[in-house]
């Protein structure tokens, strides 16, 4: 009779970037004063707000098993777009709904051609990204589009006079999607997809119709990002959600969520887009150089898949 194997108890991924995040807040602190100063703590949370939206759609894409990392290059398009409908007199409301409908326009077509071709998402989006930056330079001759001043209300407000509306929003986003993967029917079918596609079919899943829903959310929290990122810095080119996809991917991977797929939540990646935010702070508190900046958030990448590898293996 074999004795019964004692449960090996795991730290949860997102107490563990906690730990880190206060650890590094302490540290600051006591080098440089003013990391406390509530000013500088809500432009963090300002400054996550953007990245946020983005890992919340990634983390829906990566537990379904797919990568889109074409989401930098279709925030620089619809946010160039919305600038021009704002420019043309349309309503704000209207230009942000155009914004949103582009993004998830933009998404779901990577679904469509993956499922059409039979080829890796990550493969599609790769090839996308050159087609929608292409578009956004079309669009706008490679010149800049301002809205200053035009559409600027969600970046100034802030709740109980120092709480960025931004971040709100941002919160709201990963609300949304934990009450999705945690209680409803579209999350147990996310988690399936992104465990075994094959058995998903068999036990009656709709594979095609579930993976362009799954693109199509994911391109709702972009195009909300994209939204945010125009108001926040009142001006638009193609190349301005630059590098938010692998920022993105990477606080997700930190967070928790396997790279393969099937497992995760929007805890862990809340907690690690709120660590790269904070090193980014910190790191210009500190008066880092910011060519050493992009080293460092390079190494995080690095280390969130390092650590993403090490988890799969144990489970």
């Amino acid at each position: 009779m074999s004795l019964p194997q004692k449960k090996e108890f795991r730290i949860p991924q997102w107490l563990m970037l906690l730990i880190v995040i206060l650890a590094i807040s302490v540290i600051t602190a006591i080098i440089n004063p003013r990391f406390l100063r509530i000013n500088n703590i809500m432009n963090i949370f300002e400054q996550i707000s953007v990245l946020g939206l983005v890992a919340v759609g990634a983390t829906i894409i990566i537990i379904s098993g797919n990568f889109d990392i074409s989401v930098g290059a279709i925030i620089g398009l619809s946010a160039c777009v919305m600038a021009i409908c704002i420019n043309a007199g349309m309503n704000s409301f209207l230009a942000s709904l155009v914004c949103i409908l582009i993004s998830m326009s933009c998404t779901t077509l990577n679904g469509v051609l993956s499922i059409l071709f039979k080829a890796p998402s990550f493969i599609i989006s790769l090839a996308t990204t050159s087609i929608f930056t292409g578009l956004g330079l079309f669009i706008t001759k490679g010149v800049i589009r301002t809205v200053y001043g035009q559409f600027d209300f969600l970046s100034k407000t802030r709740l109980f006079g120092f709480i960025p509306l931004l971040f709100i929003i941002c919160l709201l986003g990963f609300v949304m999607v934990h009450l999705l993967l945690k209680y409803t029917q579209v999350g147990r079918r996310l988690f399936a997809f992104g465990c075994n596609t094959r058995a998903a079919y068999l036990a009656g899943i709709d594979i095609v119709k579930n993976k362009l829903l799954f693109f199509a959310m994911n391109g709702f929290f972009v195009g909300l990002a994209a939204i945010l990122l125009l108001s926040r810095v009142g001006a638009a080119l193609p190349s301005t959600g630059s590098g938010y996809e692998l920022e993105a991917m990477g606080a997700v991977v930190i967070g928790g969520v396997s790279i393969n797929g099937g497992k995760g939540d929007v805890i862990g990646p809340f907690f690690g887009v709120l660590l790269m935010g904070l090193i980014s702070n910190v790191l210009n508190i500190l008066g880092v150089n910011p060519y050493l900046q992009e080293i460092a958030s390079g190494i995080i990448i690095i280390l969130s898949l390092g650590i993403s590898v090490l988890r799969t293996k144990k489970d």
